[in-house]
């Protein structure tokens, strides 16, 4: 795969005219977007169909978990969308339900497994006996026993998660924060050229761009950064 489809940009702005204003800066340097929970709730799903319908690359990061039937149900709906990625909470009925419903299109199945902005003192607040790294690895495992398209976990992970999978599974990784960058509320980060290095294949990228005071040169600054790792 080229840089430019690897790089995922997230919309994660308020509404969606500033996402469509962003998208048009873009052009065509960038082909895949993520839309997550707060453009979702602002008019986002309309945006998503129209961008898959331009041609575009969509991530839509709903991180679904319910039980198995409303999970499925979802996804059956979601494929008709023409998106390209989703995520779910890697809990291994809700995968394999997942599956089961996406079986025959092209939607690539994400398995969200432990969130950057977690560490293990967060993890142990919120009741779980394993650190992330160990977590992440068990998530994997399970991700591939139910066939899913890949996880989503820090580039931290990446190699370890990297010998799990396998070289066909997806490792997308946000956090991802060039030399220099503010980590902001991210806890597991690193640089594009460090996490591409490490095994991602794709490197979701928000704020680095989103803020930046010239968003296409800032995307084209971690394009470079990508080709030359």
């Amino acid at each position: 795969m080229t840089p430019r489809e690897r790089l995922i940009v997230g919309l994660d702005v308020p509404t969606v005219q500033e996402a469509e204003r962003l998208v048009t800066t873009l052009g065509e340097d960038i082909l895949f977007y993520k839309i997550g929970y707060q453009l979702v709730f602002a008019g986002g799903l309309e945006l998503a169909r129209d961008l898959a319908a331009t041609g575009k690359k969509v991530f839509l990061d709903m991180k679904l978990l319910d039980i198995d039937n409303t999970v499925a149900s979802g996804v059956e709906n979601i494929v008709k969308m023409g998106m390209s990625m989703l995520t779910l909470h890697a809990y291994p009925k809700a995968m394999r339900a997942a599956v089961e419903a996406a079986l025959g299109s092209d939607l690539c199945l994400l398995g969200v497994t432990v969130l950057t902005s977690m560490d293990e003192a967060d993890m142990t607040e919120a009741g779980y006996e394993y650190d992330p790294h160990t977590l992440v690895l068990r998530r994997a495992e399970q991700a591939r026993a139910a066939g899913m398209g890949g996880i989503v976990c820090s580039a931290e992970e990446a190699s370890a998660v990297r010998k799990v999978l396998g070289p066909d599974m997806a490792i997308v990784t946000p956090g991802i924060r060039p030399a220099g960058a503010d980590a902001g509320d991210q806890k597991r980060v690193m640089t594009p050229a460090a996490a591409i290095q490490a095994g991602s294949s794709h490197l979701v990228v928000a704020r680095p761009i989103v803020k930046a005071a010239d968003p296409l040169v800032a995307a084209r600054a971690i394009l470079a950064e990508m080709a030359g790792a």
